[in-house]
């Protein structure tokens, strides 16, 4: 396939993947679910890379939600020893890119050992200006935002806000993603078309783009192809075609 032309003018700011279709990739080459996560991990590289070159700057990855803590034990728990594993073996690769790591989610529910290196490779990483890679780790929106209003109620009745000034952007401070902008594209793989309680708050004017390959296959061709489908798309923000 031909590589798509980008108009380097209209690159997304932060494009969030939702990484879908591991345990269903294995199954069609006959593994178990695991050996689709261990594959899975050279497009984490490629949605990374690729991004950089591109000069995306800020990429969310949805890498396990609250909601896969359902999962069997066995998976959870190679799921968790892969990331420990992954983070050590990436943290050059990170580093060489000056791509800075960085973490949104529920990280107290993680394993200590999957806590203690993804604080040492947020600490190694974090001088680095080319671009943010976030994990989305034990998220789900439904919690952060629930998790946000929590604090606003803690900090009103402790008088540190005035309900009469309360308003969007100060709610968005109070979420795990507040000082990054909202994501304008979101990509999710596997033929799956919803937005499995991810970013609820900040996708409110992404662009989507479903792709039936599944997570394991992705390129940085497919990210490339993604941002050009978006930049070939009208964002009119409620207004009309004329306004524009």
């Amino acid at each position: 396939m031909e590589s798509p032309e980008l108009n380097k003018d209209n690159i997304p700011q932060h494009i969030a993947i939702i990484m879908d279709g591991n345990g269903r990739w294995a199954k069609g080459h006959g593994k178990p679910r695991i050996f689709g996560h261990k594959s899975a991990i050279k497009a984490v590289r490629e949605a990374t890379e690729g991004g950089a070159e591109i000069g995306v700057k800020n990429i969310t990855l949805y890498a396990f939600s609250t909601e896969n803590w359902r999962r069997p034990r066995l998976e959870v728990k190679a799921l968790m020893e892969l990331l420990v594993s992954s983070l050590t073996k990436e943290l050059e690769t990170l580093t060489k890119n000056n791509i800075r790591l960085l973490t949104i989610g529920n990280q107290s529910d993680l394993p200590k050992s999957c806590q203690k290196s993804l604080q040492k490779t947020v600490e190694a990483t974090k001088n680095n200006t080319r671009m943010n890679l976030i994990l989305a780790l034990s998220y789900s929106s439904r919690w952060e935002i629930v998790q946000a209003i929590k604090n606003i109620i803690v900090d009103a009745k402790q008088n540190k806000i005035d309900e009469n000034q309360f308003d969007a952007a100060m709610f968005e401070s109070y979420l795990t993603t507040a000082g990054i902008p909202d994501p304008e594209l979101i990509i999710r793989t596997s033929g799956e078309q919803r937005i499995s309680n991810f970013l609820l708050w900040q996708a409110a004017y992404s662009e989507f783009c479903f792709l039936e390959k599944k997570w394991p296959d992705f390129n940085r061709q497919d990210l490339k192809q993604a941002i050009y489908d978006y930049q070939n798309r009208e964002r009119r923000f409620g207004k009309t075609s004329e306004q524009l």
